[in-house]
């Protein structure tokens, strides 16, 4: 059962955190001005000071919790001495904590020195969450995404070396029509470059308010249609050469719900998306219906 403790809404989560302590020690996203993103529209970005995320885990009372998620967006930017002292309290305050994970970009990464990432490892730091988007970097770009992807890589790589684990999210669709070929073939390519322990692949949905909605009202941005996404994701599976990597693509964005685990399942996910494409039961016009959420 999630629990958190005097939640400032609106409130991110991976689906793996439904059931850690999420504290939030972090307000909206220090960036906040990806064209495709809304998720934290509108809110003023802040960092709470120590005293006041000592009072949050004080008020969570949770005192057995095992596994923490500290929100909002990239709470890995903060300087390496109060992360260490939040990691700290965390473990002077819960005897039986296990790992604490977090959303983290490259440049959050690249703001640490290797010895600190060991030391964050030390104090239970296990997860990054990092959002790759798409390894083309003109996707990137045209998405003002605020890093390249080669610098998520090469951070990504560093950072596991460092003994921290790597969740990467990509979003099918990111490069339109126009680039869905190049944007499936770089992402591949800077995920077997990466080789994250988990992955997970949703689809990019046009949220109100957003720059991505109004480029595709101007007729700016043209969107996959319901075939185009699962040709897109079966370009990407079959290009990955990954040793031991969870895949997920089983978010409410999704055509199609798959998991397993790369290599050993990725035949079966291939397939599966091969009888689906011949299925005839496609969209192979539009994107299909908006999902519930939206």
């Amino acid at each position: 059962m999630l629990e958190w403790s005097r939640v400032e809404e609106p409130l991110f989560r991976p689906p793996a955190e439904a059931d850690s302590l999420i504290l939030q020690v972090d307000r909206g996203c220090p960036y906040n001005r990806c064209s495709f993103c809304g998720m934290y529209a509108g809110v003023p970005f802040r960092r709470l000071k120590p005293p006041e995320v000592a009072a949050l885990l004080a008020r969570a009372g949770r005192p057995d919790a095992r596994r923490v998620f500290l929100a909002d967006g990239d709470v890995l930017r903060r300087p390496f001495a109060e992360l260490a002292a939040i990691l700290k309290l965390l473990g002077e305050r819960l005897p039986g904590l296990a790992r604490v994970n977090l959303y983290a970009t490259g440049t959050a990464i690249a703001g640490k020195s290797d010895a600190e990432l060991r030391a964050l490892r030390e104090l239970k730091l296990r997860t990054l969450y990092l959002g790759l988007e798409s390894g083309d970097e003109a996707a990137l770009k045209s998405m003002r995404k605020a890093e390249s992807a080669g610098l998520m890589v090469r951070e990504a790589v560093r950072a596991q070396a460092c003994g921290l684990h790597l969740s990467v999210m990509v979003l099918l669709g990111l490069g339109g029509k126009e680039r869905s070929a190049e944007h499936a073939r770089a992402t591949a390519a800077a995920l077997n470059r990466m080789q994250p322990r988990l992955l997970s692949a949703l689809r990019v949905i046009p949220v109100p308010g957003t720059e991505l909605q109004r480029e595709i009202r101007a007729g700016r941005f043209a969107e996959l249609s319901e075939y185009q996404a699962v040709q897109e994701l079966r370009a990407l599976l079959a290009g990955l050469e990954l040793s031991r990597t969870v895949f997920r693509a089983n978010h409410a964005s999704n055509v199609v719900p798959l998991e397993g685990s790369l290599p050993k399942d990725q035949a079966r996910l291939l397939a599966e998306l091969d009888a689906l494409l011949e299925s005839g039961r496609l969209d192979r016009d539009s994107p299909g219906p908006a999902p519930l959420w939206l």
